[in-house]
């Protein structure tokens, strides 16, 4: 049974790009994969805390040493983890906020990138065996032959922070010039309908 997290990271709810196209994905994947499990995981609904001193003190303590205080500061850490460890197929969808990913989502990183659970002590990646699609809607176009490629960090740094943790199978689909939607010059239904070919396709490698 093939189990699907899907990672959302936009505020603006059925009005975003990326929730639309994690959507179209989504129903694309559950054709393909009938008797598939999907968890989703809003993070704008998740309460997730910046990294601080106490969550510090509690990470780079054993865990055997843990107080109850140290335990609570790393619980939703650890669930996230959970989530990601147990999932086949891992679906990051995103807008850019200049360039780079929402704070929210540089967030569950830094909750996810643990080591000795997803990050071995020697820095090999402890996520294998899985895959990854990261759905990016962007204001900008970024893609090959783009003046302003140089410019995709968020891509970039989702591609190294996945295969970091052991993912190297990874899927992009870029939804670039998301603005025209914000406008009103295109309508939502037919910017995602252009992506569609490539929602499917990433939905069933």
């Amino acid at each position: 049974m093939e189990k699907l997290l899907v990672i959302e990271a936009s505020p603006r709810g059925e009005s975003s790009v990326s929730h639309n196209m994690a959507r179209r994905f989504v129903q694309e994947w559950e054709t393909a994969h009938s008797d598939g499990v999907i968890i989703n995981r809003n993070l704008l609904e998740t309460g997730l805390r910046f990294v601080d001193a106490a969550w510090l003190q509690a990470y780079f303590t054993p865990a055997d040493k843990h107080s109850p205080e140290m335990a609570a500061a790393l619980q939703l850490s650890d669930e996230l983890v959970a989530e990601l460890l147990a999932a086949d197929h891992i679906v990051i969808a995103t807008p850019v906020y200049n360039y780079n990913v929402p704070a929210v989502l540089k967030a569950w990183v830094d909750h996810i990138v643990r080591k000795g659970l997803t990050l071995g002590f020697d820095g090999s990646g402890l996520v294998t065996g899985k895959k990854a699609t990261v759905l990016i809607a962007s204001g900008g176009v970024y893609t090959v032959g783009s003046p302003i490629k140089n410019r995709d960090i968020a891509t970039q740094y989702l591609r190294l922070v996945l295969n970091v943790i052991g993912i190297s199978d990874v899927t992009l689909v870029a939804g670039g010039g998301a603005k025209a939607v914000d406008l009103g010059d295109e309508s939502m239904a037919s910017f995602v309908e252009k992506l569609g070919k490539q929602l499917e396709w990433a939905s069933k490698v």
